[in-house]
Formats: structure tokens, sequence, C-alpha cells
């Protein structure tokens, strides 16, 4: 087991500061192994909605919960919307003797009934894979696999490209119809391969609707869905009136790695090495490290269409601060840099390699 202390601290705080904290993520992130370690040596009870012992407890939940004290846990809490209303009476109680962490993969439901009920109440916690910093080792192990724990800690490659595409075929099958997404497997699975091939562009809905055969509308859809569960991130633009063409459509990641590489068929390093999509994966890859350690921060691109850009944009404790990443060994300040410096007025410019060293300015 790897120990993630950041988010055991980012528990203790929120549940201090609020009598309701929600770990939210992708299904197999470990948000359950994250709960059980923050429970260990507290006052706890738990349910988990995927138990029919719990489903049939929490069918009268003013019951259950009303008369328990210290830490309670519900594992995929999205199952049971009538929880919601139920949990603001509880949270609102003077001196509330319980504390409640809820579990939960995106869905609609979730998102709607924890904005509407428990607004003021609940500190949102997202969870994503392991970062570089907790797993210590070189990053490339880490960029083949992916973040997700049972495809980062397989005892070989075999078995984790196995894990992952087992991952793939539960989500499409199962898990998105549970969420209540109900797109057809088939649609989503060749919709979520199309993706892996855009991996670091720029979204254009109106071509990959044709290619579909669908509309525009349609795949504005699947694309949302696969957002809300955390299977994609939609970086947005950076723009304001500077007086120049700029791209205002997102670009599309696959945010965790190894799953694109199990849509390429990328089973080793030399395999990655080699591919057309080595930058644009290492690319991904640095972009959802830096945002797991800047979980506060509003990340943006740049992108003029002369051809300046920068890959990452966002501020931070009053700074301006840009991001490019490289997979080169020795990158140089480029023209385009030195554009976005000026700009975007940054503090900081900041270039991503995998060598360590400065570049030559």
């Amino acid at each position: 087991m790897i120990d993630r202390p950041v988010y055991l601290n980012r528990l203790d705080k929120a549940l201090t500061r609020n009598p309701i904290a929600m770990l939210v993520g992708p299904r197999q992130v470990g948000k359950s192994t994250l709960a059980e370690l923050y429970s260990s040596g507290r006052e706890a009870t738990r349910f988990d909605l995927e138990h029919p012992t719990s489903r049939q407890l929490l069918e009268q939940p003013l019951t259950a919960l009303e008369p328990l004290s210290g830490l309670v846990i519900i594992d995929e809490a999205q199952r049971a919307p009538q929880l919601f209303p139920v949990l603001r009476v509880l949270a609102d109680r003077k001196d509330t003797p319980a504390r409640f962490l809820l579990l939960g993969s995106a869905s609609p439901a979730l998102s709607r009934q924890s904005n509407e009920s428990l607004a003021g109440r609940v500190e949102v916690i997202e969870v994503h894979g392991f970062s570089t910093a907790e797993v210590g080792d070189p990053p490339e192990h880490l960029w083949l696999r992916g973040g997700f724990p049972r495809s980062y800690l397989a005892a070989n490659e075999e078995d984790s490209m196995n894990w992952r595409e087992q991952f793939i075929r539960s989500f499409l099958e199962r898990d998105l119809g549970q969420l209540g997404f109900g797109y057809g497997a088939p649609a989503m699975g060749r919709f979520w391969a199309m993706l892996a091939h855009y991996h670091g562009q720029i979204w254009n809905a109106s071509e990959i609707a044709a290619a579909m055969g669908v509309s525009p509308k349609t795949v504005n859809r699947y694309l949302d869905a696969l957002e809300q569960t955390y299977m994609v991130r939609r970086l947005m633009p950076w723009y304001e009136n500077l007086g120049k063409r700029l791209v205002k459509s997102p670009k599309i990641y696959l945010r965790d790695t190894g799953i694109l590489h199990a849509y390429h068929h990328l089973r080793s390093t030399h395999d990655l090495i080699h591919h057309p999509k080595l930058g644009a994966s290492w690319e991904g890859f640095v972009v959802e490290q830096l945002l797991t350690l800047l979980p506060s921060v509003t990340p943006y691109f740049y992108h003029v269409h002369s051809g300046s850009e920068l890959d990452l944009f966002y501020q931070h404790k009053g700074k301006r601060i840009g991001v490019e990443i490289k997979r080169e060994d020795a990158p140089r300040l480029t023209r385009g840099m030195h554009v976005a410096l000026a700009d975007l007025r940054l503090d900081e410019l900041w270039v991503i390699r995998p060598a360590p060293g400065a570049i030559p300015q």
C-alpha cells in the first residue's frame, strides 16, 4: 500500500471546517482505501451502497443515521439520492455528534444533489491517481502504466495492461449506465478510442461527429459524460482582449496516461518512446501531475492562430504562471515563449522536460 498523506491531511482539515466531506473521483482510484486509512483509530460506522445490507438500512436514512456519532462513511453515495436532504438536516443540528464522509464516482445525480442539498455544508476533494510525489519512483513507470493503483502496482506489464483493458470494458458496459449515463457501450467505446487519437489536440466536435456519423450535439454529450466521470480533461483556452486571433476551443486529454496507452496498445517504454503520440502523452502526463499538486487553481492553455502557444497558464498566490512542456533533453526559449511572456504578463515561465537543469536562454 502506498501512503497518501496529502489526501489524509486535506480530509482532516475538511472535516474540521465542515460537517460533511466528499471524496470524488473515478472508480478504482483509491477512495475507499483512503477512507479506511482515515478511519483507522477513529470511532467510525461504514455503509457501502453496493452491499445489499447497507442499501436496505439506508432506505430509512434518518432512522439509520440520526443516532450515530463519530465518523460516518457512505461509499457509492450516488446510489442513494434520498440521502442528501437527510444529511442536510443532520449536518444542521447544533453540536452535531457526527461527521459524514461521502465517497462517490461522478454522476449527474451526485452533482445535482450535492449542489442543491449540501451547499455550504460540504467540502469536495477530488482524488487523482498516484502522483510522482506519492510513488517516489522515476516518472517513466507511472507515465507508462498510469495512476490507477491496481494498474501501477501490478506485478508486471502484462498484468497492468490486462487490468486497464478490463477496466475500460467494465466502465463502458456497466459503470456508465449505473452512473446515469444512458449511452451504448459500442458507440461510447468508439468515441473514447477516437479521443485517444485526438489526445492533446484542439477539440473539433464537427470533425469527430462526421467521422462517427452522428451529430456534433451527440459527441458533445459523449464528451460531457467522460469529463464528468474523470476520464477526460477539457482544458479551456485563456483569452482576453489582446487584439489577436485566439483559439477559443478547448484542448482534450485522456486524464490517465495508462488508459491512453491501452488504447494505443503501448505495452512497454520502448513502444511508447517510438510512438507518434510520445510528445502528446508526455504533455498530458505533466499537466495531470501539476494539477494534482495545485488542486485549487483554474488551469488554461494559450494559443494564438498565428502560432504562439503555451501548454498551461494559471494564477496562483497572486502570480501569473506559464508552463511549457517539452519532451526534449535540451529545449530552448523560443520566440513563441517570449510572445506568451509578454502577452500574458507572466511572472514566471516554467519549462518542464525529462532531464534536470536549466535551459539555455
